[in-house]
């Protein structure tokens, strides 16, 4: 049987635009009004207003860890104009989670801009990485406390992004049509492969991880790390060198810029072979979730031993990890075994931190509201909160401190 980790933060994670409601200064909001087939976030879950709530459930039910984001288009709404009252506030959601006994674990950027940086150039502008890092600088004011800041989300994911948003934008300038570019998956079906990530992009947002850590290590004490997507990708026989050049663009380009790092943040969800064509697609069947991965929860461990030996022994902390299912009694399953190889590899000598479970509450999934990932259930016309049997599963995980 495995032992309790000392100090280990057993929490959930949330991102802010996807609970906070009304983001109106961002490109995210923009970009909801104009997509066909995209749904919009709208009020989300009220999280703005509702955060001491959420905090209190998660901290009753026995996590010690919440992870949740700072917003950047709140925080500077207009280029160099920064909001004290939208500083006050999110230091006050420290404060509440530390007074809680919940560990905050700080994003300082979770996929949304404020839509004057997109507007400006984003990231690839000569400006872009200078622009974010006066925006981590002033942030940096008010984390006092916090133990744990990750940069960036997901790297990976954003370099694809930023890439698929530039080529739809070219297209639409030669009159093909912008198109929807995140378009939801049918429920369902399966997952298509998505492209490789930008490496041109990836590199200019490693440069901006490296600048807000080293901004980050002058003016706070906190562990600073960027958290990756980790598709836990698995070579079928013979096909392990294409396994390898996929997963260098897909995955080890983010996991080397954490090479130095005090943490790496694990993300992970399902597991996709690799054959002589690329990666296998997941095939649709009686376990595929709602976002149309297949159900892995095997994957987390195949991650987190990958994530630990291309990191050069970085220390691990899991950031995200759930499944997409109206079933709860599934999602605790999931979760039960997927903890089962997390602890696994600790017992195997991976140092890990903590796990952070995706989501806190059932939110905005990036275009659609159908995917439910969360702990706690919000009605959306009253944002009542209604936990879940696997918030109370989690938290008597975290009172004995293993699976």
């Amino acid at each position: 049987m495995t032992r309790p980790v000392p100090g280990f933060l057993w929490g959930a994670s949330t991102a802010p635009h996807q609970i906070e409601g009304n983001n109106v200064n961002s490109d995210w909001w923009a970009r909801e009004q104009l997509m066909p087939g995209m749904e919009r976030s709208g009020d989300a879950c009220d999280g703005y207003h509702r955060y001491a709530e959420d905090m209190r459930l998660l901290a009753e039910a026995g996590l010690n860890a919440y992870r949740f984001g700072v917003e950047w288009a709140r925080i500077e709404p207009a280029p160099g104009h920064f909001s004290q009252a939208e500083l006050a506030h999110y230091r006050r959601m420290i404060d509440t989670a530390l007074e809680l006994g919940l560990k905050p674990v700080v994003t300082l950027h979770h996929f949304t801009h404020p839509l004057w940086f997109a507007q400006a150039g984003g990231w690839m502008a000569d400006d872009g990485v200078e622009r974010f890092t006066n925006y981590v600088r002033k942030a940096a004011e008010i984390l006092d406390g916090v133990e744990w800041v990750c940069t960036l989300n997901e790297p990976n994911m954003l370099a694809l992004m930023v890439g698929m948003s530039r080529a739809a934008r070219a297209a639409a300038e030669s009159g093909g049509g912008a198109g929807n570019w995140m378009s939801p998956t049918v429920e369902g079906a399966a997952r298509p492969v998505l492209p490789d990530p930008d490496p041109e992009v990836g590199r200019r947002l490693i440069e901006a991880h490296h600048a807000a850590r080293a901004v980050l290590r002058e003016h706070t004490g906190a562990a600073v790390g960027w958290t990756v997507a980790c598709q836990a990708l698995v070579a079928r026989p013979g096909n392990e060198e294409l396994l390898e050049r996929i997963r260098h663009v897909r995955e080890d380009l983010y996991l080397d810029a954490a090479r130095g790092d005090e943490f790496i943040g694990v993300q992970s969800y399902s597991s996709q072979d690799v054959d002589e064509n690329g990666v296998v697609p997941h095939p649709r069947g009686p376990d595929t979730t709602l976002t149309g991965n297949a159900y892995r929860p095997d994957a987390l461990g195949i991650a987190v031993r990958h994530a630990w030996e291309r990191t050069g022994r970085t220390p691990v902390l899991v950031t995200e990890n759930g499944i997409a299912t109206d079933d709860d009694t599934r999602r605790v399953a999931y979760t039960a075994e997927a903890l089962e190889h997390l602890f696994a590899a600790v017992d195997d000598g991976v140092d890990v931190r903590g796990y952070l479970h995706w989501s806190a509450l059932d939110n905005f999934e990036w275009g659609h509201w159908k995917p439910t990932f969360g702990l706690i259930a919000v009605d959306r016309r009253t944002f009542e909160r209604r936990p879940k049997p696997s918030l109370a599963w989690l938290g008597r995980t975290a009172r004995r401190g293993r699976p």
